[in-house]
């Protein structure tokens, strides 16, 4: 992934005048003795400058992490702690922050030895609601020295994303299709995430796609994909075009991302797109997300955004798919029912035309576009890579914009079944507990788009994270509630 922040992260120790020193300066050389041991040196640094104790000592701790280059912060109360320059070293830093604390180690050193970081992280709490500091604290923040590594060690990811985001730029083409409304979406939270949005006409992109005509690159990028297609190379005469499309879109990443660092496309796909280019990108899209650059369909700009995220929390190739359609009783009753632990309305299928990469599908073959094909000429609908999704666990979610400008999301974890769709484009049998309720009340209820982006693994509890350290409402963050929680709008009779 060459499009995703490296962590690294400072670990500063904060000790309150009253209390020993000493307790800090040793929990917190047990604590990076413990993350070394558990997952290397290479995340994180510890600032030897000073314990934290004083506004002059948070200046000079924030000089050393800047010298060092840390881009997240872990404030660690070896003790009470200092509330008001500990929070004041929060605030000042240029990053992401989390707060942990150290449990008491032996029944035998409760004089001397005894920390109170315990009661020191519900001052941490006041004072950063003070000021305004966001700031993660895990769901248990107080640990041994294993314990707090733990918690760091899952902040990564947070951090990852969180910093990401403040660097990144979405670049656009063209205004959402006719019809398509559902992704439609203000972007002024964009501007509020720290993000920033180049908004484009499809005509820039023809453009700029006619001027890499006869472009020198275009046989080693063809090369490449018919390494990676194998057998599934269907459609060999449309590759030169793929590729011409494929470095035009890199190109353009490179002389528009200006000041930012991170990218990321919502892309045009149709209904112009095929007649003029006489291709659909689909395959081409799937190949820059695999890269770490995610690409969405229907200039679908909070999907991007969305799996931007999720590239960066889990570290992989992510995707985006239509909440499609049920599966059928009769394949459920065939494949599902009695092997897997859920009912039918725990089930769908995700799907698109064939924007997912070759790398998280079982098999992969070129073809044409089915569901344009039956209005447009087959021979412009080229370019989607149809599959089934490999099956294993998975994490479906979506930040989101209300049409009035508020900030909505949803996570919820499941898997894709190791079941054949039968069907066509890169699709997948999936299945979320409880997905029916969730359906009802959290994606219809809460007017989400038919788009949702996919992660392969488990990581709703860092994306949920995600979602409140950027200030979403949790009152506005949905998952699938479980049997005997009750969603607040459905029927208690029901």
């Amino acid at each position: 992934m060459n499009n995703i922040p490296k962590v690294k992260a400072g670990i500063v120790a904060v000790s309150r005048d009253c209390f020993p020193e000493s307790l800090s300066v040793n929990r917190r050389k047990a604590l990076v003795e413990a993350y070394e041991k558990a997952y290397g040196k290479d995340d994180i640094y510890e600032c030897p400058v000073c314990i934290v104790e004083s506004e002059i000592h948070m200046v000079q701790a924030l000089e050393d992490l800047k010298k060092a280059g840390c881009n997240a912060l872990v404030v660690y109360l070896g003790n009470f702690g200092p509330e008001i320059s500990e929070t004041l070293l929060a605030k000042h830093f240029d990053g992401p922050v989390m707060f942990v604390a150290a449990a008491e180690e032996s029944g035998d050193n409760l004089v001397q030895g005894r920390g109170d970081a315990y009661c020191g992280m519900l001052n941490a709490s006041y004072n950063l609601n003070l000021r305004n500091v966001r700031a993660y604290i895990p769901e248990y923040p107080v640990g041994t020295a294993k314990e707090c590594a733990q918690m760091i060690h899952e902040f990564l990811p947070i951090a990852r994303a969180v910093i990401g985001l403040s660097k990144l730029k979405i670049i656009s083409f063209g205004p959402r299709p006719l019809n398509f409304l559902a992704c439609n979406a203000p972007i002024k939270q964009l501007y509020n995430l720290g993000v920033e949005i180049e908004e484009n006409s499809e005509l820039d992109l023809f453009e700029a796609y006619n001027k890499h005509a006869g472009d020198p690159r275009i046989p080693d990028v063809v090369k490449d994909m018919e390494e990676e297609l194998g057998k599934g190379n269907k459609k060999p005469e449309i590759l030169a075009k793929l590729a011409q499309y494929e470095l035009t879109l890199l190109d353009w990443v490179e002389a528009h991302k200006g000041y930012r660092e991170y990218v990321a496309i919502a892309g045009k796909c149709w209904p112009a797109f095929q007649t003029q280019f006489g291709f659909v990108p689909c395959y081409v899209n799937s190949r820059l997300t695999e890269r770490g650059i995610p690409v969405s369909c229907e200039v679908d700009i909070y999907g991007a955004l969305s799996e931007f995220i999720g590239t960066c929390v889990s570290e992989d190739v992510v995707t985006l798919l239509d909440i499609n359609n049920s599966v059928p009783e009769d394949l459920y009753e065939e494949e599902i029912k009695g092997k897997f632990p859920y009912d039918l309305k725990e089930t769908f299928m995700g799907f698109h035309c064939g924007n997912t990469s070759a790398k998280k599908l079982a098999f992969c073959e070129m073809k044409y576009q089915f569901i344009m094909a039956r209005s447009l000429p087959e021979e412009v609908t080229q370019g989607t890579l149809e599959g089934d999704i490999v099956p294993g666990d998975i994490t479906f979610y979506r930040l989101q914009s209300t049409a009035d400008s508020k900030l909505r999301a949803y996570v919820a974890q499941g898997e894709v079944l190791p079941a054949a769709t039968r069907s066509f484009g890169a699709i997948g049998i999936f299945a979320i507990p409880e997905m029916g309720r969730f359906y009802r009340h959290v994606l219809i209820e809460k007017n989400f788009p038919h788009h949702g982006a996919v992660a392969f693994g488990h990581f709703g509890k860092a994306i949920y994270e995600v979602f409140k350290y950027l200030g979403v409402d949790v009152e506005e963050i949905g998952f699938n509630q479980p049997k005997g929680m009750r969603y607040k709008t459905e029927n208690p009779f029901a």
